[in-house]
């Protein structure tokens, strides 16, 4: 079978795992990535399974089940810890039948549920019993399931800006390297120009005016965010394509396009590939900032920025700031881990030289 990777790139990758710290941090937010993706799972509302009367159902990622499908007397979706305790009380007056029962999610709270049942108002502390592991935040919604979730929407719109981003800026980029010119010239006083626009008051205006979606700050992200790739690689392009194998392939026949895509960007592809961690960094911070200062996702959406709003409001709750910045501070040095580990391992100084 032949090999997936080239040599060199085996010799990069053994050297990224032996940076234990970068290594064990890609395994670990690899982890976290999978568990949001996935936490319909283990922190919903809805039950993983339910046996009725013989059937079993999988409510999780299928249709509303109404309650009077399992014998409630209500026609709207089932609450499946009623259910439960429903179940339950039936098994305890026919201990000899064989009984309905429902598998729930280690944690069977919704982001967007609210739960007033406890003693007092809102917020409330951890409680086993309760199953907020983490609390309520200040309109009774389990914290643990909203910065999971949350978490889920930042590294969405991270990882959707900068490829969209790095697309525009990458390509851009290598055509002002290699075509030079007027052409190189136009879009570099165009860069200068557009990077002097005040983000935040682009943020402002479109929020003020339209009502904030996540494709609407996806959308001002790229806006913005392609021009930082694209001076890195105009200025790596301009080196690469006096090399000898540039000038080989231009010697061959090879046109523009093929020199730039088959040549040049496989010879830069370090700088992307260092870049991106710190840009992922940047993007969850940014969102967080946004929310956090009333300019980011629309409520109830699950958002780290809102809960630690929530947490500064609310200090007589620690628990709140106390889990929003743990989290965020454990996602932002773990990405960071794995950037610097990258930039090592994959620094071309230790496989190769230009004579």
């Amino acid at each position: 079978m032949a090999r997936l990777f080239s040599d060199l790139t085996h010799k990069k990758l053994r050297r990224f795992r032996s940076i234990r710290r970068g290594y064990y941090a890609f395994l670990l937010f690899m982890l976290m990535v999978v568990l949001a993706l996935t936490a319909e799972l283990w922190a919903s509302n809805r039950a993983l399974i339910v046996k009725y009367d013989g059937q079993f159902h999988f409510p999780t990622y299928g249709a509303v089940i109404t309650g009077n499908t399992f014998g409630l007397e209500y026609q709207y979706e089932t609450n499946y810890r009623e259910l439960k305790a429903h179940f339950a009380e039936q098994a305890k007056h026919a201990p000899t039948e064989d009984h309905n029962w429902v598998l729930l999610p280690i944690v069977p709270w919704s982001p967007f549920e609210q739960d007033y049942s406890t003693e007092g108002f809102p917020p409330t502390a951890p409680s086993i019993s309760q199953q907020h592991y983490l609390g309520t935040d200040s309109s009774g919604r389990d914290i643990l399931a909203r910065l999971v979730y949350g978490f889920r929407t930042a590294v969405g719109f991270a990882f959707i800006a900068l490829t969209a981003s790095y697309t525009i800026g990458v390509l851009l980029g290598c055509m002002m390297g290699f075509m030079g010119g007027k052409f190189d010239l136009f879009f570099q006083r165009f860069i200068e120009v557009w990077s002097q626009v005040p983000f935040l008051y682009v943020i402002m205006i479109l929020v003020s005016l339209t009502q904030p979606n996540f494709m609407l700050f996806v959308g001002i992200n790229v806006l913005f965010g392609w021009m930082g790739i694209t001076w890195y690689m105009r200025t790596l392009t301009y080196r690469e394509k006096v090399r000898d194998y540039v000038l080989a392939a231009r010697a061959q026949g090879a046109g523009a396009w093929r020199i730039i895509v088959h040549h040049i960007l496989p010879n830069t592809m370090v700088m992307i590939v260092t870049l991106a961690p710190f840009t992922v960094v940047a993007n969850i911070s940014l969102l967080t900032a946004l929310d956090y200062l009333g300019f980011g996702l629309a409520p109830p959406t699950p958002s780290w920025g809102e809960l630690l709003r929530q947490g500064v409001n609310h200090l007589d709750a620690p628990w709140i700031v106390a889990s929003v910045v743990t989290a965020v501070s454990l996602v932002l040095i773990t990405v960071s881990f794995i950037g610097e580990a990258i930039r090592e391992a994959f620094d071309p100084k230790h496989f190769s030289r230009y004579e």
